[in-house]
């Protein structure tokens, strides 16, 4: 039994209890906040993902557009699941998005081009690497962290980019042919079968990570977050802890990887770029961290506004981006979700007060 399932026992027996005299002035206990968290899905989760599907038939002419949306927000969450819940800061989570693209796309170059079990292929190594680096990181704080990520991506785009006889270099890999999904469904030029595809693996990874961080595991995450130093007080393994929520996270980024790979039949030197993993934190910053639907609204808003602002803009497009960040950050603390939490919060008290 938890602190959190302690605390609700306690104060369900005292709302049953008689109180006694000048208890009548204490403030109530609110027992919504000591509710533990659980599966059940709520209406606007079942309409958020039916978003996607009614995009295929209202923007036949973006399919690739959301795709990549839907592949950027898959390497979004990896990232909010260690950083957001775990408070683990990295710079360089594009190292394992790359290692899953360049996984993938290694295997069909050289004959393998069956896609499902190039995805597993790639969270396979991309696991591996982030179990190793996860030594590292766990023993140090915010600072040298940062430092450990960004040293390793950094290396990792360098060494791609000295063995061009092997990655392509600053060329990219092409050459790729991926065999038809299920032996059945080519993909076309269109993006369709790209679209499912992507789709049906983001909506996965998402309801597995959804029962994650709602877990006992994920709440000694959130433990961790706040108070990593109390947790061993409870006999929380924190390091254990630590270690498990990185590798997951690079094995879910190296799918991702692994999809945009797939999807566009191209790897690029950038997927180990450290802007890709700055562009990340940009998404998470808008969307808000700790949420995960934080990660897939911010990669979209991201994306999105990155096309449209750059359509009319191609050369000082950063610029709004830029300022849209300032913005956020100024008057929407938490990111998109947390601003209408907030508004919601809001209003939902004054029809109470009504």
């Amino acid at each position: 039994m938890n602190a959190y399932t302690t605390s609700a026992i306690k104060a369900k027996a005292g709302a049953g209890a008689p109180q006694a005299p000048g208890d009548s002035a204490r403030p109530a206990m609110d027992h919504a906040a000591l509710r533990l968290p659980n599966d059940r899905w709520k209406a606007f989760e079942i309409v958020f993902w039916l978003l996607p599907v009614a995009s295929y038939f209202l923007f036949p002419d973006y399919l690739v557009l959301v795709s990549q949306i839907m592949i950027i927000g898959l390497f979004a969450m990896s990232l909010d699941l260690i950083l957001g819940y775990a408070g683990i800061v990295s710079l360089g989570h594009a190292a394992f998005f790359g290692l899953g693209a360049y996984t993938a796309g290694l295997l069909s170059v050289h004959g393998w081009g069956e896609p499902v079990s190039g995805l597993f292929a790639a969270a396979a190594v991309a696991a591996v690497a982030g179990f190793l680096v996860s030594f590292l990181v766990v023993r140090g704080q915010d600072l040298a962290r940062l430092m450990v990520t960004l040293g390793i991506g950094l290396m990792l785009f360098e060494a791609a980019n000295k063995a061009a006889f092997i990655t392509g270099g600053v060329d990219g890999l092409s050459g790729m042919a991926m065999a038809p999904l299920f032996g059945t469904f080519e993909f076309d030029l269109y993006g369709k079968t790209a679209f499912w595809y992507s789709f049906a693996v983001l909506f996965i990874l998402f309801v597995a990570m959804r029962r994650v961080v709602n877990s006992p595991f994920g709440l000694s995450l959130r433990g961790i977050r706040e108070g990593g130093r109390r947790m061993p007080a409870i006999g929380a393994n924190v390091d254990r802890r630590l270690v498990a929520v990185f590798t997951l996270g690079a094995a879910i980024a190296g799918v991702a990887g692994a999809l945009l790979a797939q999807t566009t039949q191209f790897v690029g030197l950038d997927v180990l770029g450290f802007p890709r993993s700055a562009e990340l934190l940009i998404m998470l910053v808008l969307g808000g961290t700790g949420r995960l639907y934080g990660a897939l609204i911010g990669a979209a808003v991201f994306m999105v506004a990155q096309d449209k602002i750059s359509g009319f803009d191609p050369t000082y497009w950063q610029f709004y981006i830029g300022l849209l960040l300032v913005l956020i950050v100024l008057f929407a603390r938490g990111g998109i979700l947390g601003g209408l939490e907030k508004i919601y919060a809001r209003i939902f008290k004054r029809k109470e007060a009504a």
